[in-house]
């Protein structure tokens, strides 16, 4: 390496991984850094791009969905204090999610930490939870060590690598050892054969079976289809499991969880034998208790922590179910699968898809209707990105995977505001797709800021708005909970204006005739597009399986909006909840 300083180490070690590209804010501490990314020329000459975001947590975030695109490293910035203070609710989600991202938290003058300096925090303590590996570097002997750790820590899978540089000690002379990166190809995790034998031996047993798969099937899709053709099993899902296993799959039966549809939860409950391939699912209370299970993970430490596991497996599952697959001998009676695939069909005709028929004439606009639409419109290999609240209900309900769709949402962390971001660091990662960020006018408020960004790159990202003003997920929380809704609702806003503003084209549809021809026209710009629709306030969503306290809880609340005088918002709201309620 030929650097002169340290941050000039820190930089060629990022090209020498393949980085290019460097979310953040310039300033101060940081200044070091971002010269030497300067100084590279940028990733037309073989260097790194520095992307100005608004903020930093944006910056975290839209590095957040690069790396989860890619599959390489990806980078965000923060100054010292305030500046990498801000990056950490997206370094959350990307620790969460597993991206491999790297985030530079510059820091005060070293010989001034302790001693209450202006704009002084300890970010080695600070990120110690959302990060595998987060260290101080305090000499230039130590720099080039670290800088290798931090990279290595996070693209080997494990999340993401915070380095804490001060300053003045990126300035130093660079020293030390500077051995090239050299990266390790990933491995593939084979299972042990014993293991393969017994999950054998329990499907071959078992009678009826059912598969819930999650993000870890991501490259097994064929392995998984054929796995149930030879067993007779329906096929559910997790929320992050849904694009990599949905699409061409003849015995789909949705998807279980809070924002669930279809006949994956009866169907898990009735079988004999639940195998759980690559899925950490959290809601335990989704999954059945009295059901002998089995777990294939990548990662050991999951199998068993949100249900009971008989038939522990720790490897890949694409390597797995090779393993598996001439073991299991061929189950000739269809009748449960059949029973649950018939039962899907009829759940998903007579709830998901009642929900968006003869609804091009209601107003104000169903939301299930604009996402179905939203579905056509876009792309077949469209990226997705999603914010948290209804917007993830109406994603995981309406629009469909087909094999080159990619989803990005804050599953694991659920934060708000995290689409419009996320949008950044996807359509910046791949100039050539159709970005359409998911957004509900809570999330898109808090960080409206992003819209500068977008618009000062003229990234073609198309905002998509379900405008209801008001906190939809947190609306339904107080109703199941018996609590009437309060401090959720806000007056309506015209993003359309705002966006208009920014120079980008901007139209606000309140006619759901209308839907169709507003997203076709946005799609067709050459640049950033906002589509504000506006939605119906009172369209919530309902979990999959409705327990009596929950609807004791809806009723009760309802009562007390009514006796509170608020009649009219309670028939509005019954009324549009109706089409809501799962049915048998």
């Amino acid at each position: 390496m030929s650097s002169s300083t340290v941050a000039g180490q820190l930089v060629e070690y990022l090209v020498e991984a393949g980085v290019r590209r460097i979310y953040g804010i310039v300033g101060d501490s940081l200044n070091p850094v971002v010269d030497e990314v300067r100084r590279t020329g940028g990733s037309a000459k073989g260097g790194i791009d520095w992307i100005h975001v608004r903020h930093e947590e944006a910056a975290a975030f839209a590095a957040s969905a690069d790396a989860q695109l890619t599959g390489e490293l990806a980078v965000c910035a923060g100054s010292c204090g305030p500046g990498n203070l801000h990056l950490i609710n997206g370094l959350y989600d990307a620790h969460r999610s597993g991206a491999p991202v790297l985030a530079i938290a510059s820091h005060i003058p070293s010989n001034e930490i302790g001693s209450g300096y202006f704009q002084e925090t300890h970010p080695d303590r600070i990120f110690g939870e959302c990060s595998t590996f987060n260290e101080l570097v305090l000499t230039a002997e130590q720099a080039p060590r670290m800088f290798r750790a931090a990279i290595r820590s996070a693209t080997a899978g494990h999340g993401v690598s915070v380095v804490t540089l001060p300053g003045d000690i990126a300035e130093l002379p660079a020293v030390g050892d500077t051995v090239p990166l050299l990266l390790p190809d990933p491995p593939t995790i084979v299972p042990d054969q014993a293991a393969v034998e017994r999950l054998a031996e329990a499907i071959n047993r078992a009678e009826r079976v059912a598969i819930f798969a999650g993000y870890g099937v991501r490259g097994a899709h064929d392995e998984v289809i054929a796995l149930a053709e030879q067993i007779g099993a329906p096929i559910g899902h997790s929320l992050r499991g849904k694009e990599f296993i949905q699409y061409d799959n003849p015995y789909d039966v949705g998807m279980t969880g809070l924002l669930g549809y279809g006949a994956a939860h009866a169907g898990m409950h009735d079988a004999d034998l639940l195998v759980m391939l690559g899925t950490d699912f959290p809601y335990s209370q989704f999954l059945p208790g009295d059901v002998t299970t089995a777990q294939v993970d990548v990662d050991a430490g999951v199998i068993g922590r949100r249900t009971r596991v008989d038939v522990p497996v720790h490897g890949d599952v694409l390597a797995t179910l090779r393993a598996l697959a001439p073991l299991v001998e061929r189950k000739d009676d269809r009748s449960f699968l059949e029973r649950w695939l018939g039962k899907h069909d009829k759940m998903m005709h007579r709830v998901v898809g009642a929900y968006t028929r003869s609804a091009d004439t209601l107003v104000p606009i169903h939301p299930e209707y604009a996402a179905s639409i939203l579905d056509e419109v876009a792309a077949d290999d469209a990226i997705f990105t999603t914010d948290t609240g209804m917007c993830n209900v109406w994603t995981a309900r309406y629009i469909n995977p087909t094999g080159q769709r990619r989803f990005i949402a804050s599953m694991l962390h659920g934060s708000m505001a995290n689409a419009l971001p996320h949008a950044v660091g996807a359509q910046i990662s791949h100039p050539g797709r159709q970005v359409v960020s998911i957004s509900g006018d809570g999330g898109l408020s808090m960080m409206l800021s992003e819209l500068l960004t977008v618009a000062m790159y003229k990234l073609p990202v198309k905002i998509v708005l379900f405008d209801n003003s008001t906190l939809g997920m947190v609306k339904a929380e107080m109703l199941v909970d018996g609590l009437p809704d309060f401090g959720v609702d806000v007056p309506p806003v015209d993003y359309t204006a705002i966006a208009a503003a920014a120079g980008i084209h901007s139209q606000r549809v309140e006619d759901p005739s209308t839907i169709r021809e507003a997203l076709e026209t946005a799609f067709a710009v050459d640049g950033p597009a906002l589509v504000q629709l506006v939605t119906d306030p009172m369209a919530l969503s309902i979990p999959p399986t409705v327990t009596g306290e929950q609807v004791r809880g809806f009723a009760m609340a309802l009562s007390k909006v009514v006796l509170n005088g608020g009649v009219g918002e309670a028939l509005q709201m019954a009324r549009s909840n109706l089409r809501n309620v799962p049915r048998p």
